[in-house]
């Protein structure tokens, strides 16, 4: 099994290292780790290092050792996913899958047709789970990079970001509309793909027009049709595979 990962705000180039706080509680008290084990300190940012535990103390202090600081290189290409709101904690599942398959930038989107809107504190408290669930995915999933979550978007800043992408995509299951399939996209070997995933009731014609002028094209990923909780992790999982990301 993979060690632990546990996330510090600046990881110092040093022996050794006291890991407190609600991560040291989290290692001593719930991990139960003890003096031998192996961790991974990271700043959740690119850059971490091994560790070993030299000793447990109360119920919230490690003393680890420390191995040289190690800084992991961003990936190419880039795979950015506009996530339309969804209703109730899928939000927060989207994130958390898309996180464990490997997305580098989730934008929360206010689709025209999304039930649910971010306003004032509300908003505020949303966008706070997903940057949380982001991080505690990122942990499960032993990563040392997480995603970025950006603040929510407009359309016309969505549209923004689709005209400077090396790969634009708006998922959309009506063929009839002329949507190709995802898994026959010429893809770049590099720069930035970005993918839009809309709300459960769809893009509206207003947004694809908007979309497409930006110089984004419709793709559907199969014969079914995907919550919009889940596509966004199975078309990250299929461009990973696609672009070598998974090789």
């Amino acid at each position: 099994m993979t060690a632990p990962v546990f996330v510090v705000e600046e990881l110092p180039d040093v022996r050794q290292f006291l890991l407190d706080g609600p991560e040291g509680r989290h290692a001593v008290s719930v991990k139960r780790l003890r003096a031998g084990e192996a961790v991974v300190l990271t700043d959740g940012a690119g850059r971490w290092a091994e560790g070993e535990v030299v000793a447990a103390e109360g119920k919230d202090r490690l003393t680890l050792r420390l191995g040289p600081v190690v800084e992991e290189a961003p990936q190419s290409p880039r795979i950015t996913v506009v996530q339309a709101l969804p209703k109730g904690d899928r939000g927060e599942l989207a994130v958390e899958t898309m996180t464990e398959t490997g997305v580098d930038a989730i934008v929360p989107w206010a689709a025209a047709r999304c039930v649910t809107q971010w306003r004032g504190d509300r908003g505020l408290k949303a966008l706070a789970k997903w940057r949380a669930t982001a991080r505690e995915s990122g942990k499960q999933s032993r990563r040392v990079r997480f995603p970025e979550v950006a603040e929510a978007a407009t359309s016309k800043q969505v549209a923004a970001l689709l005209a400077a992408a090396d790969f634009a995509a708006v998922l959309h299951e009506d063929r009839d509309y002329g949507s190709a399939a995802l898994a026959t996209a010429e893809l770049p070997a590099s720069g930035e793909i970005v993918l839009v995933v809309g709300p459960e009731g769809g893009v509206s014609p207003e947004e694809l027009a908007l979309f497409e002028e930006a110089g984004a094209k419709a793709y559907r990923l199969g014969a079914s049709v995907l919550r919009t909780s889940t596509a966004g992790t199975a078309a990250t999982a299929l461009l990973l595979g696609r672009t070598g990301r998974w090789s």
